[in-house]
């Protein structure tokens, strides 16, 4: 059972990188609850509570980012009942204004079980710096 669980929540952290390499809002929709409980941290931003806050973080993302692409690294992913989350280093190639800009952030997604599928709560990244 923990296991299973623990590979439905490592495909919802998949599914949230595909959404955001995307750069597509309504793949990043899917895999949000849309609940007033949600929120997200961004590196350097401060707290957005509620999803239309949430939504609105990634659209100024979305609309400020040319491309980005992830891979993940030290990903540990634990369960606990209807709630999962993923810790992990993320390795994040952008382009904005047509530069390429490499960074590590490290990331800390939690999951919550709502009917049949995990579903993001809460997003914070931090800066890994040097």
């Amino acid at each position: 059972m923990v296991e299973q669980r623990i590979e439905e929540i490592t495909r919802a952290n998949l599914a949230f990188y595909a959404a955001f390499e995307s750069l597509d809002m309504l793949q990043m929709d899917k895999v949000w609850a849309h609940l007033e409980y949600v929120t997200c941290i961004h590196p350097g931003w401060s707290l957005r509570s509620e999803w239309p806050a949430v939504r609105d973080s990634w659209v100024l993302i979305f609309n400020n980012t040319f491309s980005m692409k992830f891979e993940l690294s030290d990903v540990q992913v634990q369960v606990a009942g209807d709630l999962g989350w993923v810790i992990c280093t993320e390795h994040l190639t952008s382009r904005q204004d047509d530069q390429p800009v490499e960074t590590r952030v490290l990331a800390t997604n939690l999951f919550e079980r709502i009917g049949d599928e995990w579903l993001m709560i809460h997003h914070h990244g931090s800066p890994v710096m040097g």
